[in-house]
């Protein structure tokens, strides 16, 4: 992996420490709308005793309006703030939460500013509230591609959209990637980007906008789609598990996998009726199961056989011994009592054997 800058955590922000009081500065604030606004502005934001935040119709029903007039009123009370010198006089406070946003990487998923503003509901409300007042606070709309986000620069904001569409075509299904292994092709599409954002916590945020990318309980990362990265069940689990591992695995062995790797309870019973009905899955041995995209086909140990002639050619006993053993994990004598039952294979005069 490219040398990127070392930090702590997997992309989670502290809740910063700013030099102003983000409630008397509200208060300040909201005193520079007229009555009506300010009783409008605080029931959408949040910012009263109750810091449940109140659609435009909620409002409206509660004050016999229409929603259209609520939208119209908190619009000119947020204009009679903006106009006012005390919005002026906030300059500094609010170059604060510019500099924050910036040290977290200029564009930041929605939920996870937020959540780096404020400890709790009230106190995110508010900076919700600044976020809203003030032009240099750009909010992108959650879109089918990406989650809704805040920026403070558009020209860096455009290079980290194009960079994760980028990286988003450039994976398949099939793309499991380690983390180290996504960040530098990430890094690819990054060379227009300041280098001083590109360190690991500020790459996986912007990764965590893309609602198309992400990563599996084994910090594996890919499409979101990928079967190795969409989780939903036991079967998910074990197909991890099992790719993990390498090689085939017995269920009982799958299914302390799972409780040991991801902290999952998983019934031997269950796990093995979920490989049973996966097509993932192939029985290769007495309770032995392999992934299908190793080459592994379904079938019995006859099945093998016929396959095996079928496309070789009539062969020596031993030669396929050889070729079923590395299709399925079974004793000679297995494969020899199927290669003697004389409704399927036939053994010629040269010794070798044939399909019926």
């Amino acid at each position: 992996m490219k040398k990127l800058t070392k930090t702590k955590g997997h992309g989670a922000v502290e809740t910063n420490s700013f030099s102003f009081d983000s409630a008397a500065l509200v208060k300040r604030l909201l005193a520079m709308a007229p009555p009506r606004a300010r009783e409008v502005l605080i029931r959408r934001f949040g910012l009263g005793v109750n810091p449940v935040r109140e659609t435009l119709e909620a409002i409206g029903n509660y004050s016999g309006i229409t929603r259209e007039r609520v939208r119209q009123i908190e619009a000119s009370g947020l204009d009679a703030i903006r106009a006012s010198k005390i919005f002026k006089e906030a300059h500094t406070a609010f170059e604060e939460i510019v500099q924050h946003i910036r040290s977290l990487g200029v564009i930041v998923p929605e939920e996870t500013l937020l959540a780096a503003l404020g400890k709790d509901e009230k106190t995110r409300n508010r900076f919700r509230f600044f976020l809203m007042l003030d032009s240099t606070f750009l909010r992108e709309r959650e879109t089918n591609d990406f989650l809704a986000r805040w920026h403070v620069d558009a020209v860096t904001a455009k290079h980290i959209h194009n960079a994760l569409s980028k990286l988003y075509a450039s994976l398949s299904d099939d793309d499991v990637l380690s983390e180290g292994e996504l960040l530098d092709r990430f890094l690819e599409d990054l060379k227009d980007v300041n280098d001083a954002y590109k360190n690991e916590e500020v790459l996986r945020r912007w990764l965590s906008l893309s609602k198309h990318i992400g990563s599996n309980p084994l910090a594996q990362w890919g499409r979101v789609s990928a079967p190795a990265i969409r989780i939903k069940g036991i079967r998910d689990y074990a197909y991890l598990a099992v790719k993990r591992h390498g090689a085939p695995m017995h269920f009982s062995a799958v299914a302390k996998a799972i409780s040991t790797l991801f902290s999952k309870k998983a019934h031997v019973a269950t796990t093995h009726n979920e490989l049973i009905k996966d097509p993932r899955f192939v029985l290769v041995g007495r309770g032995l199961y392999a992934l299908t995209e190793w080459g592994y086909k379904p079938g019995v140990v006859r099945d093998v056989i016929r396959e095996t002639l079928e496309k070789e050619g009539p062969m020596k006993k031993d030669e396929i011994i050889k070729h079923v053993k590395r299709a399925r994990f079974v004793k000679d004598n297995t494969i020899l009592v199927n290669l003697n039952d004389s409704r399927y294979f036939t053994r010629l005069k040269d010794g070798r054997y044939a399909a019926v």
